[in-house]
């Protein structure tokens, strides 16, 4: 009978981590437009994957490195700015599901400094004229943009040395920072592009897991997808090969760029900290497990399963904002009604971006670490539009396995 047991586990755990096979297309719609501007030193280099139902064009073209004449490739980490959205947002769906949080809680329920808000009705001579909040300020509206926050809080000023995206304070001294702080608007009644929002939903993981949320988002998320080149602190071996930031111009060579003020060197020193509203490094290979799992409602390449599929179509797929206002779910951009031909996902400052549709198991990926004019991007979108359109065999992809509820 043990005998029996051990191999039914052993038969289990090889189901559980079997990988969906993914046939190369051997297409080169992305390398064909992008070739050119690499030639003439425009874009320095770039990532591009499509994926359609098992089938994948994988283009890397030009450099991490222009100097160096370093090669971009899958396994190079890079800034992925506010694609870190997206992982908080994971984070609360598991805790929704789990029946920890609701998304119409009062922020307050979690962090009680939230309980009394004022919204900033003018500032004229330095004078701000504050009313206090009428509307319960939610869990969904931190997350979805609509809670009032500004962009950053003062403690992540980007001109003062040290803040920025990963720097400036823990998590939930962001929150108690932003709580003392005049809102812009009444929360729930507009929607602004707000890092402190998200941040405010990991302070709010901190306190309903007990802990740090980087800790919970690994433990539940990266490690579970096996995305292990993707952290907050990337190490000194890994920056060696990160791929370069560059200033891209019109119709001239792109100039090497040493930081930005939003995420200053040293990359892994005591002045990071966590940020959910920007800050994690990735790589290509990681972010396509990370954005497979959403694609495939809930369950990994490697068949572990983050959230059910429920989950991932009622409040990640979908936007959780009110009727008359544009969509946008809990840390991803995410279409009003879900249909055929609607795209979840999100992009990042550096101009990154991944978007996927469940209904087609479709995805788009694209990497670079630039700042300035994109000429390119149009031909992107239609070789992208060419490698969806065309046929698929799918003879030689084996059916998904390892989907576990």
């Amino acid at each position: 009978m043990k005998k029996l047991l051990c191999l039914l586990l052993v038969a289990f755990s090889l189901t559980a981590t079997a990988q969906k096979k993914v046939i190369e297309s051997k297409t080169t719609f992305a390398k064909d437009v992008l070739q050119p501007y690499v030639d003439s030193g425009e874009l320095p280099g770039a990532i591009s994957i499509f994926y359609n139902n098992g089938v994948q064009e994988t283009c890397c073209v030009g450099y991490a490195n222009v100097e160096q004449k370093r090669p971009i490739g899958l396994d190079n980490v890079y800034m992925q700015c506010s694609q870190t959205k997206g992982f908080c947002g994971v984070t609360i769906a598991k805790l929704v599901e789990d029946g920890k949080i609701s998304l119409d809680d009062p922020v307050s329920k979690y962090l009680p400094e939230f309980k009394e808000l004022w919204v900033q009705e003018s500032d004229k001579d330095g004078v701000k004229v504050l009313r206090k909040a009428k509307n319960v300020l939610t869990v969904r509206m931190v997350l979805n943009h609509t809670g009032g926050f500004p962009f950053e809080c003062s403690a992540k000023r980007a001109d003062v040395r040290g803040g920025g995206w990963s720097g400036g304070a823990p998590l939930r001294q962001i929150a108690s920072i932003a709580a003392a702080s005049p809102i812009m608007f009444e929360p729930g009644t507009r929607d602004l592009y707000s890092n402190t929002g998200i941040d405010i939903g990991a302070a709010i993981v901190e306190v309903v897991t007990g802990m740090k949320w980087e800790d919970y988002l690994k433990q539940e998320v990266l490690e579970p997808l096996g995305m292990k080149s993707t952290w907050f602190w990337p190490t000194d071996k890994q920056l060696k090969k990160q791929v370069e930031m560059y200033d891209t111009h019109d119709k001239a060579p792109a100039t090497y760029r040493l930081e930005n003020g939003w995420q200053q060197r040293p990359y892994n020193d005591s002045h990071v900290f966590a940020s959910a509203g920007a800050g994690l490094w990735t790589t290509a290979n990681d972010q396509l497990k990370f954005y497979k799992m959403l694609m495939n409602l809930g369950i990994g390449d490697n068949g572990v399963r983050i959230l059910k599929e429920e989950t991932v179509k009622s409040i990640l797929a979908v936007t959780t904002r009110p009727n008359n206002m544009g969509g946008y779910s809990l840390g991803l951009n995410a279409p009003r009604v879900d249909g055929d031909n609607e795209w979840f996902g999100h992009g990042g400052a550096w101009g990154t971006n991944c978007m996927v549709n469940w209904h087609k198991k479709q995805l788009k990926l694209w990497v670079v670490q630039i700042n300035g004019p994109q000429p390119w991007n149009d031909k992107v979108n239609k070789a992208a539009e060419k490698f969806f359109s065309q046929t698929i065999d799918m003879s030689g992809i084996n059916a998904y396995t390892g989907r576990t509820k």
